[in-house]
């Protein structure tokens, strides 16, 4: 037994750099760059979905755009710096979608597409999936400047490069002239006029047109009025409105998120080789949460914020995680931000080109997920059913919701109170919220006396406390000394 057994002190070696250790600055502001092209993709997808459904135009959505990443910069600056201190970046969130489509229609989702749909676009997906597996994978090895693997540690930027030229070739040849509406917003590099309509600087816009902007149970009526240049600045949509009904229907999807935002922080733990975060560390990132989605109701970004799911798999995929690259990257974001045409340009890059990338770290962070499980015993039928029935009620149970949801334009549970069928739909059509209630209810309910070892508890009391593990200081503990005045519990 001894021959194949694994401690977890010796586990994930092949991880270069730590929480707190840093590459070179070159390869630092590379990587870091590398993180903002990923998160990319949700900050472009959930703006295509909603300001349509507002009635904005393609100028709007392109300033809304410009808005979610400069939140989402400083989001994720506060929560490196001040919150639970690991590489994660904080962007926009898909559990908005069902509240923010009730708040808008207040009965019907009829103009909210499929969130789950990319477009049908195998040429440039598969080269893309192919490519990036094959160069990080089968190439990592590969040293071409200054002994630094360059296929493992910029996968994302040479594939992207790579396959978006190759975009750009098919959308200039009119490989795309005659296919339907949806395939072209998904595959062609000049979908929606985004580069062209993005101003040099965000502007404030000018009056010719008014529509309802919704977010965070408010209403954003507004009126572009002049063409002055700015930054995003809160309250640019207009003053906010309160309703009730939908300030509760947005809390299902702050319950979402914030289960979310969990697992994607110990996940990257465990990919930054740090220990895992204690509940005081966990809480304190879900407050910084907190304060980002005030800001995003502020500033108005269209969606509240949640961990970026794929920028911890690009943890494992480049096997760095240094808290310092990601800080970086919120300096891109909120840079680029602030220049609409280049930002735009960024922003044209294929919706095919992430659903590929979205396939490798998306599952690496659902294996570093399943691997937790090392910590019980799977030679229990006891966890066996558990992680059975959690898997398959967390995959398919939301699957159920989202179907319905997409083919009848609302979700299951469908009564005349709308805030209520917003927060169960909400809720239900999470996967990882779906898998946390399943697990629990069945963990803390099956023979649970007889089986504490089991449950692989012992070897996680020592990670409660701040104060269980003496490295905790080490990843956790505030800068600037802040721990005189916030005390770890």
């Amino acid at each position: 037994m001894a021959d194949i057994t694994h401690p977890p002190m010796e586990q994930l070696q092949d991880l270069e750099y730590c929480i707190d250790s840093n590459p070179p600055w070159v390869e630092t502001i590379l990587l870091a760059f590398q993180n903002y092209i990923l998160m990319l993709g949700t900050s472009v997808m959930i703006p295509s979905m909603l300001v349509p459904a507002m009635g904005g135009s393609s100028g709007d959505k392109a300033q809304v755009i410009q808005t979610l990443l400069f939140v989402a910069g400083i989001n994720t600056l506060l929560q490196a710096l001040f919150g639970t201190r690991l590489p994660a970046v904080v962007g926009g969130s898909f559990a908005y979608v069902i509240p923010i489509a009730y708040i808008i229609s207040d009965s019907s989702l009829q103009r909210i597409n499929d969130p789950h749909e990319l477009g049908n676009c195998v040429e440039i997906g598969i080269p893309m999936l192919l490519l990036i597996v094959g160069l990080s994978q089968y190439l990592k090895h590969v040293r071409l400047y200054r002994d630094i693997p360059i296929f493992e540690r910029f996968p994302v930027l040479i594939c992207v490069t790579i396959v978006w030229i190759y975009s750009v070739i098919l959308t200039a040849s009119g490989a795309y002239r005659h296919k339907a509406t949806i395939t072209q917003n998904s595959c062609r590099t000049d979908r929606a006029n985004l580069i062209s309509t993005a101003p040099w600087y965000p502007e404030k816009l000018i009056l010719y047109n008014r529509f309802s902007f919704v977010l965070a149970s408010s209403k954003f009526t507004y009126f572009r009025k002049s063409n002055r240049f700015m930054l995003p600045y809160p309250l640019q949509w207009g003053p906010p409105t309160f309703s009730a009904g939908h300030s509760f229907a947005m809390m299902s999807a702050v319950i979402v998120s914030m289960v979310e935002s969990t697992g994607a922080y110990k996940a990257a733990s465990r990919l930054a080789i740090a220990t895992p975060p204690p509940a005081y560390v966990l809480s304190r990132g879900i407050g910084w949460q907190g304060i980002g989605i005030l800001l995003d109701g502020l500033y108005g970004t269209g969606t509240g914020s949640t961990v970026s799911v794929e920028n911890v798999g690009l943890l494992g995929l480049t096997r760095v995680g240094s808290r310092r690259v990601v800080q970086i990257s919120a300096g891109f974001m909120i840079f680029f931000s602030t220049l609409g045409k280049f930002g735009a340009v960024f922003a044209s890059i294929p919706f095919p080109i992430f659903a590929a990338i979205y396939c490798v770290v998306f599952g690496l962070v659902a294996a570093v997920g399943i691997s937790f499980l090392q910590f019980t015993n799977m030679n229990s039928m006891r966890n066996l059913i558990i992680t059975g029935l959690t898997l398959f009620l967390g995959i398919s149970v939301p699957h159920f919701f989202n179907q319905y949801w997409t083919s009848s334009h609302h979700g299951p549970v469908h009564t005349n109170a709308g805030w209520f069928n917003a927060f169960l739909n909400t809720i239900f059509s999470s996967p990882a919220t779906v898998g946390l209630i399943v697990a629990v209810f069945l963990d803390n309910t099956l023979e649970v006396e007889r089986s504490k070892k089991d449950r692989g508890m012992p070897w996680w009391v020592k990670f409660r406390t701040f104060r269980g593990d003496n490295r905790n200081e080490e990843f956790y503990t505030l800068p600037f000394n802040l721990n005189r005045f916030f005390p770890p519990t």
